[in-house]
């Protein structure tokens, strides 16, 4: 894997490559070749404009690396729309499984492509914050930029 470490508003973010296919972007270190390829270089620069209020939807070619569960669960997140939030129930509904809203949150704690898959869209179902990997106020941050929260 090649990766490539940038300063962002939220923090340092890690992004790694496979393939020409983004794979990984996490807040801490990934294994791999320290090194800044144009597909590395092209989704920063997507993330600088969505963190710039300019990009709402990415358009990077991505991996998923997980279980066909977690692949489905992701795909699902996806298709939450810029400053919309869903739960962990209605993703389970979403992908068929309405009683597996505790596997879903499962598999959204191993989103290995923050903000690409916007894990920080789901909440509660009554609407509490829950867990985030850059932490609460990250979150907050990321609905906020996007208008779902206040």
């Amino acid at each position: 894997m090649k990766k490539y470490k940038y300063q962002t508003q939220i923090g340092n973010i890690w992004i790694g490559e496979e393939d020409e296919q983004i794979v990984k972007i996490s807040f801490s270190d990934i294994d791999g070749e320290v090194l800044e390829t144009p597909i590395i270089k092209n989704t920063y620069k997507q993330l600088c404009e969505y963190f710039a209020g300019e990009r709402k939807v990415f358009d990077i070619p991505i991996k998923l690396k997980g279980t066909q569960f977690q692949k489905k669960v992701w795909e699902a997140v996806m298709k939450i729309p810029y400053g919309k939030t869903a739960s962990y129930k209605d993703i389970a509904c979403k992908i068929g499984n309405p009683k597996a809203s505790r596997a879903v949150g499962m598999a959204n704690n191993r989103n290995n492509l923050l903000i690409i898959i916007p894990c920080h869209r789901i909440i509660s179902s009554n609407g509490d914050l829950t867990g985030y990997a850059g932490g609460l106020e990250v979150k907050k941050f990321l609905l906020k930029l996007e208008g779902s929260y206040s």
